[in-house]
């Protein structure tokens, strides 16, 4: 599974198959748009290792990022709103 503020991707869905973009536009992490979604699919669906590696550092940056952004949400006294809207999204099947 990779995690996106749009949704959440399962990697072993033939859809991927011939998707050619990156990972997560949106992204941080330098693999969100150095490796293709496709590209990922093929990993996790050879069982190379690589592809586990690679959804790791993603979903890794992403989680650390979103909860900077709580930690700042906090901050700013409008963290239920944005937790009730980041729910939703997280939700989301891709």
């Amino acid at each position: 599974m990779i995690f996106t503020r749009q949704g959440t991707l399962n990697m072993r869905n033939r859809k991927w198959n011939d998707d050619l973009s990156p990972i997560d536009p949106d992204g941080t992490s330098f693999v969100d748009k150095y490796y293709s979604k496709a590209y990922l699919r093929h990993l996790i669906a050879s069982r190379e290792m690589l592809g586990a590696q690679i959804a790791s550092l993603h979903n890794l940056t992403f989680y650390l990022s979103l909860m900077e952004e709580a930690r700042t949400k906090i901050r700013e006294g409008t963290f239920m709103t944005w937790k009730n809207e980041m729910v939703k999204k997280l939700e989301q099947r891709l």
